[in-house]
């Protein structure tokens, strides 16, 4: 990368960072990715601005462990979060700090002399602390709930946001970049809505943007049967049903874009466009109906690992440096994000050689991707395990099964379970041993999934042996 950029009317080594994430927001769910019913103008100018993933996958199809991964760079089974904190996030006694002691890219960055800031959903544990050298930090007390109404932390403090939750979190983001704007070192801010996650109903978002789906007939998300794993707790329904949480699911997600516009204008306004690495993304996929599943990866029991549980989107523009317009097809995880961020703004860190993730910042100043890197990628989701190559999928799950194995060049929409088929033993068995090496090498023992009894359906304190023996994980009914 160059060795300096213009920051604010300012010269800077350094070039702010704006970090946006959806919550529960799958790849397809975007105009620009090629969905023609769902109204998403900003994500499209971000990526007609910049250059867009078409297979940025997350490390675990669910919040919290996909979001420590992205910040960490460690897969689950080193950061110790296999599931979603259903305990330890609100203030008080009870409250866990689940990443003390393992470092972040934002406290990389401010030990760099950035500024970080956090607007929205924290979800890692003991939401009341500012941790991982943030400075500024407005957060959700829990990881989700209502939209009005919400349980939030300013100065940490708690309090009920009678607001939607979408524009607090918008606003709050705003002020943040008043303040940003006026100081002389670079700043990390990250906007980390809970939309598009439920609640889906009518009264929980806004009527102006509900009545933009009045009459939406969603052919992008085709009706279909439901999965026989479908478990009965998530949202989902049929015909008018159906209707109902698409239209709460979209109007959701229009609504962030909304929000998220009114950052790019103000961007703009303080002079501080071009020298702003603007990146969005999500923590994991989700599915409205997709293969029959709604939810995301325990949307199902056992949990899936289907592409659009898994794959997310990823949005990135810096005029000037990063091309505009461009698609880029490479095979990325949420744990190459770290070392790539750091990379790409030239912050000097000791990195740790257990991390699996591999730098694609030559990708983001248009440079081909090097053919023997970021062709596989990884998932976890406790005892569940996938290995993704261009041509294959393979899900294995500890200790018994069911196993998947899809030919993805004949089926990309992992329709036919291929598991059986003797003439693909070769294949499934050169997989199965690339999936098992790379997490002997990349695994903490004392934390690794395969021996822990994840159920999708929380975790409710450490994990492993630094739990001291208590129950970690939430039962299944």
């Amino acid at each position: 990368m160059e060795e300096a950029v213009l920051v604010g009317r300012k010269k800077c080594k350094k070039p702010n960072v704006v970090f946006i994430m959806a919550d529960d927001l799958g790849e397809w769910a975007m105009g620009c990715s090629g969905n023609q019913e769902i109204h998403t103008p900003n994500l499209d100018r971000i990526a007609a601005e910049g250059m867009r993933f078409t297979h940025f996958f997350c490390a675990s199809p669910v919040c919290s462990p996909a979001r420590a991964s992205l910040l960490t760079g460690r897969i689950p089974s080193q950061h110790g979060i296999h599931d979603w904190l259903r305990d330890g996030n609100a203030p008080g006694a009870a409250a866990i700090e689940y990443l003390q002691g393992q470092k972040g890219y934002t406290e990389v960055l401010a030990a760099d002399g950035y500024r970080c800031g956090l607007a929205g959903k924290w979800h890692l544990g003991h939401s009341a602390r500012p941790q991982q050298g943030h400075r500024d930090w407005y957060v959700h007390q829990e990881g989700g709930g209502p939209y009005y109404r919400a349980p939030m932390l300013r100065d940490g403090r708690p309090y009920t946001e009678p607001r939607y939750v979408t524009d607090a979190i918008t606003e709050q983001a705003l002020q943040f970049l008043d303040d940003y704007c006026a100081r002389d070192a670079p700043f990390y801010l990250g906007i980390h809505y809970t939309a598009p996650h439920s609640p889906w109903d009518r009264d929980q978002h806004p009527e102006s943007v509900w009545s933009r789906y009045e009459a939406c007939p969603f052919d992008s998300v085709p009706e279909q049967p439901l999965h026989p794993w479908q478990i009965d707790s998530a949202p989902h329904g049929e015909g008018e049903v159906r209707r109902a949480l698409l239209s709460g699911y979209y109007t959701a997600v229009t609504a962030m874009d909304i929000g998220i516009g009114k950052v790019l204008d103000q961007l703009e306004r303080s002079d501080l466009r071009d020298d702003t690495l603007l990146i969005f993304t999500s923590d994991n996929g989700m599915n409205m109906g997709h293969h029959g599943i709604w939810g995301k990866g325990n949307g199902t029991f056992p949990q899936n690992m289907f592409d659009t549980s898994v794959k997310v989107p990823f949005l990135v523009r810096h005029p000037g440096i990063v091309p505009e317009g461009t698609v880029c097809d490479a095979l990325v995880s949420g744990y190459d994000f770290m070392p790539t961020l750091l990379d790409y703004l030239g912050v000097n860190h000791q990195a740790d050689d257990s991390l699996p993730g591999v730098s694609f910042a030559p990708l983001l100043a248009g440079r081909p991707a090097d053919p023997d890197s970021c062709v596989v990628v990884h998932d976890e989701y406790g005892p569940v395990r996938m290995i993704r190559t261009r041509a294959w999928k393979y899900v294995h799950r500890y200790p018994y099964g069911p196993h998947e194995l899809y030919d993805l060049a004949a089926d990309p929409g992992e329709r036919t379970n291929r598991i059986d088929d003797p003439q693909l033993e070769g294949v499934r068995a050169s997989l199965t041993a690339q999936l098992e090496q790379w997490f002997v090498r990349h695994a903490d023992p004392s934390l690794d999934g395969v021996r822990m009894p994840v159920t999708g359906k929380g975790q409710l304190t450490r994990a492993g042996t630094a739990g001291n023996g208590a129950k970690a994980f939430a039962d299944l009914n």
